[in-house]
Parts: structure tokens; C-alpha cells; sequence
């Protein structure tokens, strides 16, 4: 499926690696090769990992279906680029993802024909369990799994994690060939890597790249992400292959690409086994997934959220714009506006990579969280829940009445350019505001204003003004008429359910 966004730019999934021009013919195994250090492989070749590896892929065919194994003409696949993530979790604040414009239609099919498509798989288990992604099997309504020596097995979904992009099915056999997971720690940028799949249906294809980057997150692929980065010139039918290091072990499930232009331009992303390794384990084992919890939101920190938080210079670390009343860091004391710099003993670098670290705690283990709080950092320990499902996370209640609002005039300074209103259950409804929200609305933000430019939105909630807690329309004015016509502003608001610092700069 393709994804345009703004720049249009493409997501492409399907997979498949191109082997560079570079590395072919007379070039490889020249004195002045050898003398430069090059890697054995690049002189002895690869038939021994291919060997290993090739009988472990399979071909995965697919009737019906939603994602890249039954590909929708005229339409987008639900799944993982079917919308932003679930909101209330280890989600970062305000993370909305840009909705992708439909694809044209396509020349429609044969009547009453039902659509087949094909994917790729690799065989983790001598008994026949197979992971691939489960943009391949979602919705199948059959799936016909085609070994490397063309032998035929009709399978059926064990589990499917839509969120890691991650799906586990089955056939009935024996003595399988196998590949095993590759440890995620002994990866480093510029290793040698192999992709085997189905590109365009031709089975047991083997391509060659390199390992271009690792914990590549908030790429909008899935909600939960840690991919590998390679120069793999992704096709479809590909996704759900192996990417396989140098010793024939499984380092990822290659997914997608990123393309302006729809065809291969040297970025490819790989689910790591670090991620891949519990997602199968559970599916196998239960058939669903269950994640860690700490009831927190999370969000990048910004240069101006730092200077405003005052925060060290190259200050790592991820910031809580909001905690879950009903949540385990709410009794274990966390508040918001602490700032997460360590996890387990890990330094955290990212949201992307807390919401993961979060996601595989085992549920009701203490996990040790260092906080920055005013300037101090702080040890706090939270028991991880179980993730509750999104549908209960975005749960609404009935909210309190409240009286009729009027427009007010705003301050003068770099606030100027909002126009906020008192909040009732008219613009809660209107707008689709969660109940129990407190704070003053968002009517409008003037074009070309600092509001604008820093990201406010109508309908935005905001809830406190330079840290001060605003619930009414008096305590906004006389926290926003306490700043000056240069200063910054920070300023936490509520979009769509899911709190978010934003600084507004006055210049």
C-alpha cells in the first residue's frame, strides 16, 4: 500500500534488497579489494548463509484480505497506517498522524472474482508456526503457505498484533527448517545483511544490503516501532521476509520503505528481533499480546520546552504532559512535567523507545524510573499493569453541565493570537471534547500568529499557562497577562484526549 504525506512522500510496504553495482563482478576479489580489508563474504560469497536460510522462507498466498496479502483497489489498508495510536498509554501527546488522501481507483476486478495477493514468511518453529506481517494475513479468508521445495499447506492465523505490525500463523508439518533470532544487541550500523523473500512472487530471492541505522521510531508505520533501518529496495511481496545477518540468523521481518516516488530509493525498515522475539512468543503461546502500562502520556522535549523546564543543555529524555488518575504512576507519584531520563537502568533516548521499554515489562514488576523533577533527579518505583484496551481508554462519560461562556479579549503578548472561550457541554459536544476536562477552548487561532506557528489548535483545551493551572476564564487572563510582550509562553494543553506541552515563542 502507499502512504503520501505532506512532502508527498510515499510509504511503500512490501520487501526486497538490491544488491549494489559496487559489489558485483571483477570488483570483488581484486588484490586491491582484499588489501583494503574488505569482509571475507565479499570474496567468498554468500551460498553457505543462502543455503541456511532460503529453505526457512516461505511464499504466503492470500484470498480476501486488507493489507499487502489482498490489496484493496481504491482504498487505503486498515492496520498499522490506518490511523494514529491508541490514546491513554505510554502514547506521546498529541502524536496525530496526518490522514493519508485515497488512493485512485484502480481497473476493477472480475466479477464476484475475490482478490489474491502474495506476502512472504519465515518459519521460526520445526512444527510449522510461521511469523510474517500481519498486514499480509489481516482479514485473509484464506491463506496457502508454498515451502521452498514447492511443497503446498493451507494455514490458518494464530495471532495477529496489528500494533508491531506482527502476525503468527500455522500448517500442519513436521521437521520444518528454522531459522533463529538473532541478539538485537550485537547489531551495529554497517553490518553486512541478507533479505530473502517472494518480491513480486519469485520465490526464495536473495538481496544484499547493509544495516543503514537502528531504533528508527515515530516513522508511522505502526504504533509500536524500533525498526532497523536498511538500504533495501522494498517490493511487494516481500514484506513478512527475512533479514538475516551473517551467520544465517534472523535479525527482523522486513515491512516497508520509504519512497517519494513509490520504487525503492535505498530506505528500507525491518522489524527487529528485539521487538519480534516476545510479539511471536506471546502470539504463539496465547494468541494475543499482553503490554506493560505505567498510565502515562509522553512527548518529545523541545528546546523551548527544555529552556522553559529548565532543563540541562543536551538534556536526554522524554516528557510527561499528562498521568492517568487511575494509572500506576499516579500512585506511585509521578506528576506531570517530570522528565523520564532513565528506564530499568537504561537511559531513555526517545518516545518511541520508553513506550517500547514500557510495552515488554512483565505486568506486575517494579520498574525503577529516574525522574527529573525542578532540577533534581529522583528514583521512583512503578508497578507496570497491563495495558487496558484502547476502546477502555477511550472511554467517555457524561460531563457536568456547565454555564455559557463568552469570547474574551486576549492579553498582549504572544497569546494575542488565540482567541479562547469558557467550556461547555455545547463545545464539548461540538468539538469532541472528552468528558471530565477541565480548562478553557480554543475558538480560534489567527493565521500567521506565534499560536499558530507553535502548533495550537481550535479546540485545543488549555489547561495551564506557564505552569499555572487555569480551569476558568479569570485564572487563563490572570496567568496569561502575567507574561510579557518578549517572553516565551508554555502552555499544556488537551487535543483529542491526550495532553501535550506546546511553547509559543515570540519571535
Amino acid at each position: 500500500m502507499v502512504y503520501r504525506s505532506q512532502q508527498a512522500t510515499k510509504f511503500v510496504i512490501g520487501c526486497g534488497l538490491v544488491l549494489a553495482a559496487t559489489v558485483a563482478g571483477g570488483l570483488i576479489g581484486s588484490p586491491a579489494v582484499l588489501a583494503a580489508g574488505v569482509p571475507p563474504a565479499f570474496t567468498q560469497g554468500f551460498s553457505e548463509i543462502v543455503k541456511k536460510v532460503t529453505p526457512a522462507v516461505v511464499n504466503i498466498a492470500v484470498t480476501g484480505g486488507s493489507g499487502e496479502g489482498g490489496r484493496r483497489r481504491g482504498g487505503l489498508p486498515p492496520g498499522p497506517f490506518g490511523g494514529p495510536p491508541g490514546g491513554g498509554g505510554e502514547e506521546p501527546g498529541g502524536g496525530d498522524l496526518p490522514t493519508p488522501p485515497p488512493m485512485p481507483p484502480g481497473p476493477p476486478g472480475g466479477h464476484g472474482r475475490p482478490e489474491q495477493s502474495a506476502g512472504s514468511g519465515v518459519i521460526l518453529d520445526p512444527n510449522g508456526y510461521i511469523v510474517t506481517n500481519n498486514h499480509v494475513v489481516e482479514g485473509a479468508t484464506q491463506i496457502t503457505v508454498t515451502l521452498s521445495d514447492r511443497r503446498e499447506f493451507t494455514a490458518k492465523t494464530v495471532g495477529t498484533d496489528p500494533k508491531t505490525d506482527l502476525a503468527v500463523i500455522k500448517i500442519e508439518a513436521k521437521d520444518l527448517p528454522a531459522l533463529k533470532w538473532a541478539d538485537y544487541d550485537k547489531l551495529a550500523v554497517g553490518d553486512l545483511v541478507l533479505a530473502v523473500g517472494s518480491p513480486f512472487g519469485l520465490s526464495s530471492t536473495v538481496t544484499l544490503g547493509i544495516i543503514s541505522a537502528l531504533g528508527r521510531g515515530n516513522v508511522g508505520i505502526a504504533d509500536y516501532e524500533d525498526f532497523i533501518q536498511t538500504d533495501a529496495a522494498i517490493n511487494p511481496g516481500n514484506s513478512g521476509g527475512a533479514l538475516v545477518n551473517m551467520n544465517g540468523e534472523l535479525m527482523g521481518i522486513n515491512t516497508a520503505i520509504f519512497s517519494r516516488t513509490g520504487g525503492s530509493e535505498g530506505i528500507g525498515f525491518a522489524i527487529p528481533s528485539s521487538i519480534a522475539v516476545d510479539i511471536v512468543d506471546s502470539l504463539q503461546k496465547t494468541g494475543k499480546v499482553v503490554r506493560g502500562w505505567m498510565g502515562v502520556a509522553i512527548q518529545e522535549i523541545t528546546p523551548a520546552l527544555a529552556k522553559s523546564f529548565k532543563l540541562p543543555e543536551q538534556r536526554k529524555g522524554v516528557l510527561i504532559s499528562d498521568v492517568n488518575e487511575n494509572g500506576p504512576s499516579a500512585a506511585a507519584g509521578m506528576k506531570r512535567g517530570d522528565v523520564v531520563v532513565a528506564f530499568n537502568g537504561k537511559e531513555v533516548q526517545s518516545v518511541s523507545q520508553l513506550r517500547n521499554l514500557v510495552a515488554r515489562t512483565m505486568v506486575g514488576k517494579d520498574a525503577q524510573v529516574k525522574v527529573l523533577r525542578d532540577g533534581k533527579e529522583q528514583t521512583i518505583s512503578v508497578k507496570v499493569a497491563e495495558r487496558p484496551s484502547d476502546e477502555l481508554l477511550a472511554k467517555k462519560e457524561a460531563a457536568p453541565p456547565k454555564e455559557q461562556g463568552e469570547t474574551i479579549k486576549p492579553p498582549d503578548n504572544v497569546l494575542a493570537s488565540l482567541k479562547i472561550q469558557a467550556l461547555d457541554n455545547a463545545l464539548m459536544s461540538q468539538l469532541n471534547i472528552p468528558a471530565k476536562t477541565t480548562g478553557v477552548v480554543v475558538t480560534s487561532v489567527e493565521p500567521g500568529g506565534q499560536a499558530e506557528a507553535a502548533g495550537l489548535q481550535r479546540g485545543d483545551i488549555i489547561q495551564e499557562v506557564n505552569h499555572e493551572t487555569v480551569k476558568t476564564v479569570d485564572e487563563y487572563l490572570k496567568a496569561a497577562n502575567k507574561i510579557k510582550k518578549d517572553e516565551l509562553a508554555v502552555l499544556l494543553v488537551s487535543r483529542q484526549g491526550n495532553s501535550l506541552f506546546v511553547a509559543v515563542n515570540p519571535k
